[in-house]
Order: structure tokens, then sequence, then C-alpha cells
């Protein structure tokens, strides 16, 4: 192990000489001015100070670009918000700090499954399998976000959600569905009543019906909350609101309605974690126009399908230059990003199970 640690150092260093020379004005490993230290899960550039070039936004994202090229495919590197600064256990002055660059090894994989329900009914309870390797926690939802451009797999993704949350009736499900398309169909395979519109009424009657659904999900949870002042460890079953294309839902409908539709999910979204219920939110944008920005802080499941740029990166992961991030291409890939105590809170490239349904379901 030690003698494959150093083969990366060595070859990693060779690599940051090599590239680094604009940035670092001649600074290299071969004059002492900086070294490498290869951990389990990264490695820490460590300077040498005082030095002449500035420890920045621009150094960590050179030397990230630099790495995950060199490292892929053995290691993906973890794209950081901002610089990731660590303390050295040593006394030198000279040497005390060092920028973290997290790593998992390998690459993403994708998961293949020959029949999605026969594979949901082998998983563990509450459990959903997003790639080989990673998988979610249900009891560590509070809200899911799936953004991504027309064809660029969201439909797919959220049928496989949907399986999975039925199963071993790990969550009871409201589907709303403005478009009438594929979860419809999957609730129509599976017996489960989906909110979507009729020829003789209007889109401000549509969300209106749909607000009356999100003030019972909100009394719902409120007497969860009266439970929940009783007995803090009670368990409620999960209950999963799963709306389809929410852009088509808060564009051309009457204000007080819409602005009635924001409240109820910025509640449900506030209040539901502790007691069990959650959002599933699918649109090809999460800007302020589709839901309120307190929707979407509160969401801890974001997913990002399609292309991949700054552009369209922007509403969910507002922070974050994609910039390096190895996405392979095909169907169904994009970013993916957990923020609960189980994972880091990295943004790492994600690769859409690819599965069977029944027939008729998808497209």
């Amino acid at each position: 192990m030690h003698q494959a640690n150093e083969t990366i150092k060595n070859y990693l260093l060779q690599s940051l000489n090599m590239a680094l020379g604009a940035i670092m004005q001649g600074e290299t490993s071969y004059t002492n001015s900086f070294d490498i230290a290869i951990k389990n899960d990264g490695f820490i550039f460590i300077p040498r100070l005082p030095c002449s070039y500035i420890l920045d936004d621009e150094l960590y994202n050179k030397i990230f670009l630099i790495a995950n090229a060199s490292l892929y495919p053995r290691f993906t590197l973890l794209k950081q918000n901002t610089t990731y600064f660590v303390a050295m256990k040593t006394d030198d002055i000279h040497t005390q700090r060092g920028l973290f660059f997290p790593w998992k090894s390998g690459t993403s994989e994708r998961l293949v499954i020959s029949d999605l329900t026969q594979f949901a009914e082998t998983i563990k309870e509450k459990t959903i399998p997003i790639m080989r390797g990673f998988s979610i926690n249900l009891d560590k939802v509070n809200s899911i976000c799936i953004s991504g451009s027309s064809g660029g797999g969201k439909s797919y993704l959220t049928t496989y959600l949907l399986e999975f949350l039925k199963s071993k009736n790990n969550s009871d499900i409201i589907i709303v569905d403005p478009k009438f398309d594929t979860p419809s169909r999957w609730a129509r395979a599976n017996n489960i009543p989906v909110i979507h519109p009729k020829e003789n009424r209007s889109k401000s009657d549509f969300v209106s019906e749909i607000n009356e659904t999100l003030s019972n999900c909100l009394n719902l949870i409120q007497k969860r909350q009266a439970i929940l002042f009783d007995n803090p460890n009670h368990d409620f079953k999960h209950l999963t609101i799963v709306i389809d294309e929410v852009l088509a839902l808060s564009e051309g409908v009457n204000k007080t309605i819409k602005e009635s539709f924001f409240s109820l999910i910025s509640q449900i979204a506030l209040l539901g974690r502790a007691t069990r219920v959650h959002l599933c939110l699918i649109s090809q944008r999460f800007d302020h126009t589709t839901i309120p920005v307190s929707v979407r802080e509160q969401a801890n499941i974001l997913i990002q399908v399609g292309n991949i740029n700054k552009k369209t990166t922007q509403f969910l992961f507002p922070d974050l230059d994609p910039a390096g991030i190895v996405i392979p291409t095909g169907h169904g890939t994009g970013l993916i990003q957990v923020i609960d105590n189980e994972h880091p809170y990295e943004v790492i490239p994600l690769l859409c199970p690819t599965y069977y349904t029944k027939k008729g379901i998808l497209h």
C-alpha cells in the first residue's frame, strides 16, 4: 500500500510541476516549494510558506483540474465550492497548512437492472440505490429536487425513485402530474391515484385542487408534530409528494392561487422532515419563479441531469463551477449531491440506473 501511495505521489508531483508553471511562477517541488501527502480519502497539497504564489480559489481550482484529469479513472476528485484548507500535524510554521482534495476510488458506475420491480424487492428497506456503492437512506431525506432539460432523463429517474418508494411499503405516495405523462402511467400500473389536468377545468382550478391536497398534507404534519411533542421517538410512515414539471404549475395561473401554492410547499419543506413528509420536485429549472428559494434550500438531495455547465447548474448548485468534473457521456448522466450525515457534501458525477419496467410506462 505504501509503495502504491508513493507511486501516486510521484506521478501527481510530476503532473503539477509540469502544469503549474504560470501560476506558481516557476516554483516546483524540485525547489522544495510544495509537497504532496496521499491519504485514503484524498490528497493534500502542502505549500512551503512564505511563497511567491497566492493560496486562493484560482490556485485550488487549477490544481483540481490538473489532478482530476491525471487521476481519472483510478480516482474521482470531489469538487469543492471553495478552497479546502486543512491543518497539518507539525510544529514547522512553514508547512502547517495544506489544501485538501477529497476523492473516491474509481469512477461512478451505472446500475443495470433487468427487472426493476423484482430488484426493488431485494433491496434493504428504506434504501434507494443510485449507483454502485452509492445509495440514499429514505429516513435521511428532507426534499428531493430533480432538474434538467427536456429529454435529459428526469421522467426515467422519477419512475425509478417511485418504484423504490412503493417497494416494501416504504412510503405513501401522492403524485401531481401536470403533463399527464410518465408518472401517471406508472401510477395507473400500480393503482396509485394521480392529480392531473382535466379537459373541462382551467389551469387555476387544477392548481387549486393541488393546493387542497397540499393543505391536507400540512394538516397531517401538524397532527404528527403534536404526537412528537408527547413522544419524540414516534416512527411515522413516510409520505412523499411527487410533483412533476413544477414550472408548468407556477406559470400562467392566478396570482393568489400561485401564492397559496408557494406558501404550502414552503411550509411542507420546512416542517415535513421531522414528521416524515417529503417533497420530490421535478422541473426543467428551479429559479425563484418555479419554487420559493426556501424550498430549494431545504432540499437535501439535488440532482441535475442532461447538459452540465455553469448555466444549467446555477439554481441547484449556485456556488459550484462544474469545470473539470468528468461526466461520462450518455443518457441519464449528470450531477448529484446528498446532504446528510452519511455522505460528504461534495457534488459527484451521476449515472442514472438503466432498468426495464412494465410495458407502456416509459416511451
